[in-house]
């Protein structure tokens, strides 16, 4: 059977990465594309986002002025005066937006932030943990290359090396005891909270941990490179023959001329054919199947409906957009003869690392910062336990029941809660530009159906659409930070609309319908 090009049939029908860039979440909280001193009153700037059903609530500020360096009792006062945060993710998929905004919360003034998650699988729940577990790892267990090197594998490689598969099969068996005992885990866990599953739900988690476990040994329980060459096969039909040619036309046409002109042809051709898209080491070390990709699906056999497991994620665009097109450090961005000089895998390992080193340090009191040995833990002590939550944990990661998102508005304890919300759009790489605009006029109209009305914007809004809940509150006069403008992606963008504050892009993530709220 031949796949026609641009049916979108290499998305899949789960998602592991996004197709965005990753966003501050607090910096979100601003009006995106404006200074807050030009914000007029009752502008997105410090109003807070209500969704439709969703109760009424006085104003907060949703981000305050960036932290400067001030003692430990600045930060405590800080911390008191500024109100929590609480933001609703729906599809976010892969936890950059966290990583991103935690890495990023010591610009901040200190607050308490709450994320609460509802995904579409509870492989992408089981995801969320490893990667944070990983991602808060012990700097004196596990030094910042290797962190940064094993982080990449588990996110975006279909085979890793033989150290980190048994990271993976270690961590994923320590995570499966945890989530029988929501206590224990909220003990030696501070940052996580599953208390919203259901106790079936809890189960299928505990069960996905424990095929990563490697319960069931040898690489035949889950024949990655086989699965993935089936997967190719599919999307490319009679065109496989030719997926050299294929893959660099789909990186140039659907991926270039969205502006993610760093993603090399190597590189993604090497991950269209293989499945790793960082190969940080010698090809022959990634030969371990990256158990955490695997997801079930009901197929039809034999006139009988039966689940298996198999790859069933994204081989059209890659993990390479949501840290590997964009970077703080512009020397990175630079070209020479009108040729990237970076690729977007050696991007993605620098933000990456940064972004480690940053949720590091803003994990220590910042009077010892500078010098680890005056804050030694004792031998036996819960610190030394638990590697897995930051010193002042001044945040925790909420995951709601699947299935959800049409049942939130009538529980008390979610309305009028969240000051942010995050809806992850679905895959539209391969729309074109009509078809793209059609849908942001779409998204535009449902938004101000529910209430909510556009914010002004820097750049063309091919990645992130933003809304603010109408009704002016009045002026807000505290400080607050200068909001520059976010990141445009080289992917479609994504609709938030739950909240004060609403942004809607087009980005990864399986589908969430604006009419469901």
């Amino acid at each position: 059977m031949t796949t026609p090009a641009g049916s979108g049939a290499g998305f899949g029908w789960v998602s592991w990465w996004g197709l965005s860039p990753a966003l501050d979440l607090q910096a979100e909280g601003e009006s995106p594309g404006r200074s807050s001193a030009s914000a007029p009153p009752g502008s997105s700037a410090g109003r807070r986002r209500q969704g439709e059903l969703w109760r009424p609530s006085p104003a907060r500020v949703v981000s305050s002025g960036p932290a400067a360096q001030a003692d430990a009792d600045a930060d405590g006062d800080a911390a008191r005066a500024t109100p929590e945060l609480n933001v609703l993710l729906l599809g976010s998929v892969d936890g950059r937006h966290l990583l991103r905004t935690l890495a990023r919360a010591a610009r901040w003034p200190r607050r308490r932030l709450n994320f609460y998650l509802l995904e579409h699988n509870l492989e992408a729940v089981a995801r969320h943990m490893l990667i944070f577990s990983l991602a808060l790892e012990d700097p004196e267990k596990m030094g910042l290359q290797e962190q940064s090197e094993a982080f990449l594998e588990v996110w975006g490689n279909a085979l890793l090396r033989a150290p980190v598969a048994a990271f993976v099969r270690e961590q994923a068996s320590r995570l499966a005891l945890l989530v029988p005992e929501p206590d224990r885990l909220e003990r030696e866990l501070p940052w996580l909270s599953l208390r919203a599953l259901k106790f079936r739900e809890r189960d299928e988690l505990e069960a996905v941990l424990r095929f990563w476990s490697c319960e069931e040994r040898g690489p035949q329980a889950f024949p990655m490179g086989r699965l993935w060459d089936a997967r190719v096969r599919h999307y490319l039909g009679s065109r496989y023959d030719a997926r050299c040619g294929v893959s660099d036309w789909d990186l140039r046409m659907k991926l270039h001329d969205r502006g993610a002109q760093v993603i090399h042809t190597q590189e993604f051709r090497r991950w269209r054919d293989t499945g790793v898209a960082f190969e940080l080491r010698d090809s022959s070390a990634y030969h371990e199947p990256n158990r955490t990709l695997a997801s079930g699906r009901l197929l039809t056999h034999c006139g009988e409906r039966v689940a298996a497991r198999g790859y069933w994620g994204d081989i059209a665009t890659g993990p390479f957009v949501a840290f590997g097109i964009e970077a703080d450090d512009q020397s990175l961005l630079q070209t020479r003869n009108g040729q990237p000089t970076k690729t977007a895998g050696e991007i993605t390992q620098h933000n990456v690392m940064e972004v480690l080193r940053e949720l590091a340090a803003w994990g220590r009191p910042r009077d010892t910062q500078g010098d680890r040995e005056k804050q030694p833990e004792p031998e036996g002590s819960p610190e030394q336990e638990t590697s897995g939550d930051l010193a002042p944990a001044p945040f925790k990661l909420h995951f709601l029941s699947l299935g959800s998102a049409r049942s939130l508005h009538h529980k008390g304890c979610y309305q009028a809660r969240f000051q942010l919300l995050y809806v992850a759009c679905g895959f539209l790489v391969d729309l074109r530009p009509e078809q793209l605009q059609a849908f942001a006029a779409r998204v535009g109209e449902l938004a101000g159906a529910a209430g909510f009305t556009p914010c002004a914007s820097a750049g063309p809004a091919e990645t992130f659409a933003r809304f603010a809940k109408q009704g002016a509150r009045g002026p807000d006069t505290r400080p607050r930070a200068p909001s520059a403008a976010p990141p445009v992606a080289a992917a479609p963008p994504q609709p938030h609309d739950l909240a004060s504050h609403a942004t809607t892009g087009l980005d990864s993530g399986a589908p969430v319908p604006l009419s469901d709220f």
